[in-house]
């Protein structure tokens, strides 16, 4: 009998080990998933300056479109925490938005090679952000089940693991990747 308990004890402590170790995976996994936004957002940062730039040339009218994206791109890279971030993404986007809308009136700059190859590097750039807000937020999604479900959410409580925060737009606009299509 005595056995019994302790082997119920030990299969228990094996338990809460697991359930305590998939907790702190998560939680690194979701750390991970973060960086990874914030490497892709950082490449997106230093290209807007070349973008602009590059843009400046040809839209000497434009000055005040040119200046907002060169705002919405300081404000994104001095932003902290999640929802912050995605507020300044908003942002971003509708300054990109707009500096790629006018470029249309602007044949030159449309067949520019500069522009054509900043057009791709941003779209490919686009594509990696919107993978890796997608993973970061399956990654949060599993850490928060994890985290509210029964057993593991006794030891998430006592272990001091907190809810993330998805990376959502409120904007519905700024769902939309940029587009950098001329």
């Amino acid at each position: 009998m005595m056995y019994v308990v302790i082997g119920g004890l030990v299969l228990l402590l094996v338990l809460a080990i697991g359930m305590y170790n998939s907790l702190v995976s998560l939680r690194q996994q979701t750390a991970n998933a973060w960086g990874q936004i914030d490497v892709q957002l950082k490449r997106r940062y230093d290209l807007i300056p070349n973008l602009v730039e590059t843009v400046k040339a040809y839209m000497k009218h434009e000055g005040d479109t040119l200046e907002r994206v060169i705002q919405a791109r300081n404000m994104a890279l001095q932003a902290n925490g999640v929802k912050e971030k995605a507020q300044a993404e908003a942002a971003v986007g509708a300054a990109l938005t707009g500096i790629f809308g006018l470029a249309e009136a602007y044949p030159e700059l449309k067949s520019n090679e500069n522009m054509l190859s900043l057009q791709e590097e941003l779209k490919s750039t686009e594509n990696k952000i919107a993978f890796a807000r997608q993973y970061y937020n399956d990654i949060v999604t599993a850490y928060n089940t994890k985290t509210e479900t029964f057993p593991s959410s006794i030891f998430a409580g006592m272990g001091g693991f907190k809810p993330k925060e998805l990376f959502e737009l409120e904007d519905a606009a700024a769902r939309e990747s940029v587009k950098v299509q001329f």
